[in-house]
């Protein structure tokens, strides 16, 4: 009696169903977006509020000189413009030495670990300031790039205020991100040679590398773009690259070398080195070409 209308009321109901689990559907796939569009955009600012404890790696912990089997080493504090004082250790050379050495470190530890490279700087006839930044060694601060810089002056600073230290004969030597450091202010106070240990572009560059499925190079802070500067740097200039570096490949210190404008430029690629490697920190090969390059 009601066949029609009866039958006409399911299909209108199961059309109805069909949409419903649809939309359902739908709805389900758009919460479960934007619920992964929040934990990602979550993810970003974790990382990139949390980006220079990813970056910076100190140690607080300094042991004495005397500890090290270390003797003659001076050691010494010199203030920041912005209030800090840092501490460091003169390896001094007073008669017929070949200049002065400043040592810019690279992201971890302290001035104790590069003690074996002044002591082998200081077998070459060069006196050496090593630093701890801000942040490091037990120094009050928090490292960033432009208090690493502010650092970098307050210790050039300091040793040409010292009757023992020739200006004109002043050397920056630079490791890992350190050489950022040196190229920084080397476009400011021009060395009488930077040495570059382990070269990189730009941090942004080097981020990318390690973390190629992040958008790094929007969210760095502390950018450390050497390449732009590097093209500002006259003074004579010595690149050194481990051969086999996993942390800053060669062809990035490549890259900055062939980047470089000064008239006088040298590239050491030291065989089979990795970025940790004892033959980049004091290794004979590394120490010898420093010496053939500053008796140029």
């Amino acid at each position: 009696m009601c066949e029609w209308p009866c039958l006409t009321a399911i299909l209108h109901a199961r059309h109805y169903e069909r949409l419903s689990s649809v939309e359902h559907g739908r709805g389900t796939v758009i919460a479960l977006w934007l619920l992964s569009l929040v934990v990602v955009a979550a993810l970003l600012l974790v990382l990139w509020a949390g980006q220079r404890w990813l970056m910076y790696f100190p140690i607080g912990n300094v042991p004495t000189p005397a500890a090290l089997g270390l003797s003659d080493v001076e050691a010494v504090t010199f203030h920041t413009v912005d209030g800090l004082g840092l501490n460091g250790w003169f390896f001094p050379l007073p008669e017929g030495n070949r200049g002065t050495v400043l040592v810019f470190n690279g992201n971890a530890g302290n001035r104790a670990y590069r003690a074996p490279l002044a002591t082998a700087l200081r077998h070459q006839g060069l006196q050496v300031l090593l630093i701890d930044y801000r942040g490091f060694g037990g120094n009050l601060g928090t490292p960033t790039e432009r208090g690493l810089a502010m650092d970098a002056r307050a210790a050039r600073q300091y040793l040409v205020t010292r009757r023992d230290v020739d200006p004109t004969r002043l050397i920056y030597f630079g490791e890992s991100l350190g050489t950022a450091v040196a190229v920084d202010l080397a476009t400011e106070q021009p060395p009488a040679a930077l040495i570059l240990r382990s070269p990189f572009t730009s941090m942004a560059d080097v981020g990318q590398y390690h973390y190629w499925w992040l958008p790094v190079r929007w969210l760095i802070r502390d950018r450390y773009d050497s390449l732009e500067r590097i093209t500002r740097v006259q003074s004579p200039l010595l690149v050194i690259a481990g051969e086999r570096d996993r942390i800053v490949p060669a062809e990035y210190s490549r890259r900055l070398y062939d980047a470089a404008t000064t008239a006088h430029k040298t590239f050491l690629s030291v065989p089979y080195a990795d970025h940790n490697d004892d033959e980049l920190f004091d290794g004979e090969t590394m120490i010898e070409e420093i010496a053939r390059f500053l008796s140029r």
